[in-house]
């Protein structure tokens, strides 16, 4: 792969910082479980961080047009993505942010409809389970390894509810706070104020979700669409996740959108040489706490190995979203969060030096990102 002098030195940029706390990159992981065991101490630690860095979407944003690079903001280019993700997988009227248009907001279904439900696997802090409920009507479980951020989630959740009560009745959010706070606890749904939808959030690990949900094994399908952001490439045993995600989808025949599993995840190119793959990928895997990484045809095949088909994608769409680590890498620029990482050990460090592996990776085009539309038959 052969990419411009000037563009591989701009991705692999130090800076002060970078070389004050300069870590080696490249260390394989000891086992499985203690990679599991470090993600979720990662994500506990480090989520008031996110929220604080990057928003509630704690995900890429997607800039797919020469005016949307210019003038787009990260907040917008993460609602972007949402709004892809939703047209690849037609579970919305929304305007593709391809296409140059207004999006608008699809209706939530009429009342004669049963609303949507949806899990969200690696659900964050809850920003796209909240767009998604609020905007598809739908009712949201997400899911994640960590605590922390089942906490941030009912948090946000319960402030939007009564950022919107307050300013539609004037009423003060602390009697909304008190109303809702029941809600919000033990995985309860919290509905999201004048639309039809509501979210919930709980602390479980993506691999026994199959279990979690199915129960006894007697209960019917639990969701006709499952989402998983940039959660995917942590899982140690990704044909599991299709497995049990072909599992619980609902196929629905008669409900519009239902059966659908909607994927957006990070890949590594096909066909790496050794020297790319030590180079690229391996720095990555390593700061970023990944199994190893997959290529997008090998999600493809086992979404097919566990009965699910094709709708749309593999849509690679790495030029339009790796401007997310060039922005990413400038806020870290901050001696205390450095300070703050060194103390958490090798790990913490590890990931802020992987931010300039990232960038390398997308430059050097060894480092993928897709997204891809599945369906139960």
């Amino acid at each position: 792969m052969s990419v411009p002098t000037d563009a591989k030195s701009a991705s692999d940029e130090t800076t002060d910082l970078s070389k004050q706390y300069d870590t080696p990159l490249g260390l394989a992981h000891t086992t499985m479980q203690a990679l599991k065991d470090r993600i979720k101490l990662h994500y506990d630690l480090a989520s008031d961080y996110y929220l604080n860095l990057w928003g509630e979407h704690i995900h890429h944003g997607y800039w797919p047009t020469a005016t949307s690079k210019a003038t787009d903001t990260k907040e917008t280019a993460q609602l972007n993505l949402i709004r892809l993700l939703l047209s690849i997988s037609s579970l919305s009227k929304e305007s593709s942010p391809d296409d140059n248009s207004n999006t608008t907001t699809a209706p939530p279904a009429p009342a004669s409809e049963q609303p949507l439900r949806i899990l969200d696997v690696g659900c964050g802090i809850g920003g796209t389970s909240r767009y998604l409920a609020s905007h598809l009507g739908a009712s949201v479980t997400g899911i994640t390894i960590s605590s922390k951020q089942v906490q941030i989630a009912r948090r946000l959740s319960k402030a939007a509810v009564a950022a919107v009560s307050t300013s539609s009745s004037g009423t003060s959010s602390s009697g909304i706070d008190e109303q809702h706070e029941s809600s919000a606890k033990e995985g309860e749904f919290i509905p999201l104020g004048s639309s039809s939808g509501q979210v919930r959030f709980l602390e479980l690990d993506a691999e026994k979700m199959g279990d979690y949900f199915s129960g006894d094994g007697e209960e019917p399908a639990a969701f006709d669409v499952i989402w998983v952001s940039e959660a995917l490439s942590h899982f140690p045993d990704k044909a599991r996740f299709f497995r049990d995600a072909a599992r619980l989808l609902d196929a629905g025949k008669g409900k519009k959108g239902s059966g659908r599993l909607v994927v957006a995840d990070w890949f590594r190119a096909e066909a790496l040489g050794e020297a790319e793959f030590e180079r690229d990928i391996k720095p990555i895997e390593d700061g970023m706490l990944l199994p190893p990484l997959c290529t997008q045809q090998e999600y493809v095949d086992m979404a097919k190995a566990a009965g699910l088909e094709l709708l749309g994608g593999p849509k690679d769409i790495s030029k339009d979203v790796s401007k997310t680590w060039d922005i990413s890498w400038s806020l870290v620029q901050n001696p205390s969060l450095w300070a703050f990482a060194f103390s958490q050990g090798r790990d913490g460090i590890a990931f802020l030096q992987a931010f300039r592996a990232m960038r390398r990776g997308y430059a050097n085009g060894s480092f993928r990102y897709a997204v891809m539309a599945l369906a139960k038959p």
